[in-house]
């Protein structure tokens, strides 16, 4: 492996300058999924992975909603990850169809019908595939509200992805592109952590009067199991959630990656008696300013990761932003754990995605500056 033409933020100080010839960690990806509870006032619940929660969720909205519309490639066929699986049967091969393996064509689709009044939730197959679309997401999907004057938008239009790291799929299935699309006025950017996040959230997504990317972090789509609402229920966008409350320490991260910095938190408690504030961030666009800045100034410390490299990905972003509004409360620099800045590898994946002992150092150097 040629490790010559990139950075030394790339790669950790053992690999660098090296040739590595590695076999795969067989416990790479997050850690053990943990399951919550859901609100006892969102009612009687049924046991659900990632992919079956999502379904729920758009069978509701297919249900409840007649101009509703489901596409994308392989979809009537329930989709490479089962998530739309059974839908076509029920609600028919007119709301629920393939598309041509065009991703600018299946978001331009998306952009036209959202604009003439059809709630279209379209896939795009594999996240890293969602770059021929950009065009019509960042130039038509996020812009038509405005060039038009509020006299038509692509409100109903939310865009459905799997993202991040699975365990085997290297460069062209593994991508974390939500940096990319923060970046847009008009957009609103979407990553649950769990299926009851996932039910809730999409069916917000759904009803949002904003086009929105609905990042679905595919390792959990059958690792993660929880008792779910039944229900029709709605959980915020634009809003964090602390999961768990703390003094010493903010910890943030979002999707998969939530699950290993909960282990690292779990690791700081009991190695170092250090109590973490951890926040599950939900929206990555516009993101809660108010619930991490409030955070930051009660804890004094920051820790970020995300599975995107760490070179202008949303934890720049946020450190940038807490410096800036948290200054006079910091007791240390705020410490971003992120993927390297290079193409997601295969073998080295395990070296790649940040997992809990990186995580860890993190908060132990930061709880030490």
């Amino acid at each position: 492996m040629n490790l010559s033409r990139y950075t030394t933020r790339t790669l950790p100080a053992f690999v660098r300058g090296r040739t590595l010839h590695a076999a795969p960690v067989p416990h790479a990806g997050p850690p053990p999924f943990q399951p919550e509870i859901a609100p006892a006032e969102l009612g009687e619940t049924k046991e659900m992975n990632l992919f079956l929660a999502l379904n729920d969720a758009m069978d509701m909205a297919l249900a409840s909603d007649p101009t509703a519309v489901l596409f994308g490639e392989d979809v009537a066929f329930g989709g490479v990850f089962r998530c739309s699986i059974g839908l076509r049967e029920k609600h028919g091969a007119h709301r629920v169809f393939n598309t041509p393996l065009s991703e600018q064509g299946i978001v331009g689709f998306g952009v036209g019908l959202a604009s003439n009044g059809v709630t279209s939730i379209a896939e795009i197959q594999f996240a890293d595939y969602i770059f021929p679309a950009y065009d019509q997401i960042v130039n038509e999907a996020a812009k038509y509200r405005f060039r038009s004057g509020n006299q038509f938008d692509s409100g109903k239009l939310t865009i459905r992805a799997p993202y991040g790291c699975v365990g085997h799929g290297a460069l062209y299935h593994s991508q974390s592109p939500e940096a990319l699309f923060a970046h847009v006025p008009g957009l609103k950017v979407v990553i649950p952590r769990s299926p009851i996040q996932a039910k809730g959230l999409l069916l917000a997504s759904i009803h949002d009067e904003n086009p929105v990317i609905f990042f679905e972090p595919k390792y959990l789509y059958r690792s993660a199991t929880e008792k779910v609402p039944v229900e029709h229920y709605e959980l915020p966008l634009g809003s964090a959630e602390v999961v768990r409350e703390g003094t010493d320490i903010t910890v943030l991260g979002y999707g998969s990656q939530f699950h290993t910095l909960r282990a690292a938190c779990d690791m700081a408690k009991e190695k170092l008696g250090v109590s973490c504030e951890l926040i599950d961030l939900r929206t990555i666009y516009p993101w809660d300013e108010q619930t991490v800045f409030e955070s930051v100034k009660k804890t004094g410390r920051l820790v970020i990761s995300h599975e995107a490299p760490i070179s202008n990905g949303m934890g720049s972003e946020i450190a940038a932003s807490v410096q800036e509004h948290c200054f006079l409360h910091l007791e240390a620099p705020v410490r971003r754990i992120c993927g390297w800045d290079m193409p997601f590898p295969l073998v080295y994946e395990p070296f790649y995605v940040p997992d809990k002992f990186r995580c860890f150092e993190a908060i132990k150097e930061s709880m030490e500056y």
